[in-house]
């Protein structure tokens, strides 16, 4: 598909006018690529991968190439991938998902400045992938903070099972924003000159923008960490406590252990074997002592 920009919109048009244009978009499947040979070869546009697994924008001697590889919300394992190239007056697309597309007729729904420009365009495009994720963030704050009270609640049905996929997808968040960020970073020094100088605070904005999700992703990973460790320590209380009562179970049974132990010796000239109130006798005695050494655990606030 081809597109240019004129009169502040963002109209559909054909090859021709596409190549006779400025301010000029296209978007090419990978094999529709391939097919342009001839444009290819004029502007030695040969830096496809296929294979995309992040963000980057690099520099070459007449364009800029660039990747994006977009992490799908609530699917931990999937990203939305993509390339394009940068040339003075046009930005060329290669994606096979339909995603580049369905941005663009998002866009150009919007009424616009006449003024509106291809530096503005580029901007509204990779604002549209963040615009929503500072919300999805808030989610994921949710959820650390019902698993900490999960915690207090002693309830630890699979804590770390969700804390563990939680973390994986603010990591892979953090990753994506750095490297939107070095994106924009490298945008708005206009290393090549390919961009107006009064839009280029555009491109600032977007990696203000870019790097306060960066941050907001690091806090949400130090809250993670901390629920964690409040669990852990948790778990320890509960193993401290669990210890207390054997300790103090073991401790009342070891002077029971040593009375039954002397008693059952069984000598010849012990007389408490003949006497009749003989095992009454030591009945009250381990009695009174398992009293005595609740008396004493209870006075130290051992429980």
């Amino acid at each position: 598909m081809y597109f240019v920009i004129q009169n502040g919109t963002i109209e559909a048009t054909d090859n021709e006018n596409w190549q006779e244009s400025q301010d000029a978009i296209s978007v090419f499947t990978s094999i529709e690529w391939q097919e342009q040979v001839e444009f290819r070869n004029e502007h030695n546009l040969n830096q496809v991968q296929g294979k995309i697994h992040f963000c980057k924008l690099e520099s070459f001697a007449e364009y800029l190439f660039g990747a994006m590889s977009i992490p799908v919300k609530k699917n931990y394992t999937k990203h939305i991938g993509f390339e394009f190239y940068i040339l003075e007056g046009r930005i060329i697309f290669i994606d096979d998902t339909n995603t580049v597309k369905d941005v663009i007729n998002k866009i150009a729904e919007y009424k616009r400045k006449k003024e509106y420009s291809m530096e503005r365009f580029l901007f509204d495009f990779l604002v549209s992938f963040i615009e929503d994720d500072l919300h999805y963030l808030e989610l994921f704050e949710r959820e650390i903070s019902k698993a900490e009270e999960d915690i207090l609640k002693a309830r630890y049905d699979n804590f770390n099972y969700k804390m563990l996929n939680i973390k994986k997808e603010i990591s892979r968040l953090y990753r994506y924003y750095s490297q939107i960020t070095a994106m924009g970073e490298s945008l708005s020094e206009n290393e090549m000159d390919f961009f107006g100088k009064d839009d280029i605070a555009t491109f600032r904005v977007f990696t203000e923008r870019s790097s306060r999700l960066q941050f907001e992703a690091q806090l949400l990973r130090e809250y993670a960490m901390q629920v964690q460790e409040v669990y852990q320590s948790e778990i320890s209380i509960r193993q401290n406590d669990v210890m207390k009562v054997l300790t103090i179970v073991t401790m009342i049974f070891l002077p029971l252990t040593l009375i039954v132990g002397w008693f059952g010796m069984n000598f010849e000239y012990m007389p408490e074997l003949s006497w009749k109130y003989g095992y009454p006798t030591v009945m009250i005695i381990c009695i009174f002592v398992i009293i005595l050494c609740l008396w004493i655990f209870k006075k130290k606030k051992f429980w």
